[in-house]
Order: C-alpha cells, then structure tokens, then sequence
C-alpha cells in the first residue's frame, strides 16, 4: 500500500488529535495546577478557568494540509479516502462544539482568511490534476493524458473568477464606511454636483487633506448613531464564575436593574 505513511499519520495526528481536543486533557492539568499553587481569590480563578480560543495559526493549516492528502491520494490510493472523511466527519461535529461552547474568540475576522484558503484549496486541486496526468501517462493511458489538460487550465479560470468576483469583499471598504461617507458629503455640501465629485469621493483619508474640525464632529455623531448588535455569547452558561472575555462583554452590553 503506498499510503501507509499517511494513513497512519491521520490516525495518530488527526483522529487522536480530534479525541484529545473534545477531552482537553492538558487545559484540565494546567487548571488543577493553577487552582493548587496560584489561586488565592476569585479573580485568579476566574483567570485559571479561561479557556482561551481557537487557535487559527495551526488548526487552519492542519485543515489544509488535510486536504491537500485527500486531494492527491484520491487518485494514487483511493483507500486513502474513508480516512480522510472519517477525520472531517469527526472534526465538523467536535469544533463547531468547541467554538460554539467553550472556546472564547477574542476577534472575529470577518473572513479574511477565505481569500488565503480559497487560493490554496485551488493550489491542491491543480496539484492532485497533475498528479493524475503523471499517473495515467506512466500506466499505459499516455493517449488520453492530453485531455486532461483542459482540467487545471479550467481550476486556474475558475480561480481568476472567483478572485475577481468576490476578493473584492475582502479588500475594499465596507458598505458602513461608505454610508458615513455619503453621509458626510451630503450635510457638509448639500448642493453637491455628485457627477463630478465621484472621482475623489472614496478616497483613503490618508491621502485625503486636514478635514475642519466641524467634520470631525460630525464623524464621530454618526459613528455614534450606529447601533451595534453584540454577537458574542457566553461559552459555559452553567458555570458560577464567568470566562473573563465573556464578563466583560456582558457588563459593557447587558446595562444593570435595580431591584
């Protein structure tokens, strides 16, 4: 079997990793080992129950590397394949738990990351279709290899679509900014030739020259009209002491009733 490797490093790394993060295993320790040595007020134990969050820097590329196995021995060993399931089967169910009940995100990224990931899935693909034609022109099948050439050409257009379609979402300003802006403009100048004035409309403030002081003003009244509707929710609801992130957010969003 030419996967052996693999496989066996998806069951150690993958599906045991899944196991050891729905146990957290070595957040308990480090928690009993806080709570025996350093806790003296509930403060320091409210510091020691954190969970924290997710971390994006080495779960997101686990996912891709992931992935891209799939994608390539999906054509050289397709036993491969269950294995690679079985762990995204088991990861969906357990992270969104973790995300959704214990975790404490401490920023939401909007996205940002989809850009990056979109490029790279595109990269395993193009990757697992050269493979394929390298695999099929040294088993025989070297006639029908020049077909398969049209399958990366069409990834890569697929990719020029999707990165000229929605990248744009990512990198430009939001629809809030640019409603302040309009806003803006129109009580500043409310007889403003709007034809001619598009040209310089939404250009970045940096390269922009010193607004009055009266725009600043103004800026800042709208920025403070806009309602924000917090979206964050309280990871443990049964726990006595609430996650640090969590209470503060709670006491900036929930305001206090007097009894």
């Amino acid at each position: 079997m030419k996967a052996t490797f693999f496989i066996t490093y998806i069951m150690v790394d993958g599906w045991a990793g899944v196991a050891g993060e729905i146990l957290r295993l070595k957040p308990l320790i480090i928690f009993h080992l806080k709570n025996f040595f350093l806790v003296k007020t509930e403060k320091d134990r409210e510091a020691a129950m954190d969970p924290g969050s997710i971390g994006f820097d080495t779960g997101e590329p686990q996912i891709q590397l992931y992935f891209l196995l799939g994608l390539v021995y999906a054509v050289v060993t397709p036993v491969f394949l269950p294995f690679i399931l079985v762990f995204f089967a088991l990861a969906y169910v357990v992270f969104r738990h973790q995300i959704i009940n214990v975790y404490n995100q401490e920023y939401e990224s909007a996205g940002a990351f989809w850009p990056d990931v979109h490029g790279r899935i595109i990269f395993a693909l193009v990757f697992s279709q050269l493979v394929l034609m390298g695999l099929m022109s040294t088993k025989g099948a070297a006639a029908s290899t020049p077909f398969l050439i049209a399958l990366p050409v069409l990834t890569i257009f697929f990719h020029r679509f999707c990165k000229g379609r929605y990248e744009p979402a990512f990198v430009k300003y939001p629809l809030q900014e640019a409603m302040i802006k309009d806003t803006l403009e129109r009580a500043r100048e409310p007889g403003l030739n709007l034809k001619g004035y598009l040209q310089y409309a939404y250009v970045h403030p940096v390269f922009k020259n010193d607004e009055d002081d009266e725009d600043d003003d103004l800026h800042g009244k709208l920025e403070e009209s806009i309602t924000i509707i917090p979206t964050k929710r309280q990871s443990r609801r049964n726990t006595p002491v609430p996650s640090k992130i969590s209470s503060e957010s709670s006491a900036d969003v929930i305001p206090e009733k007097e009894f």
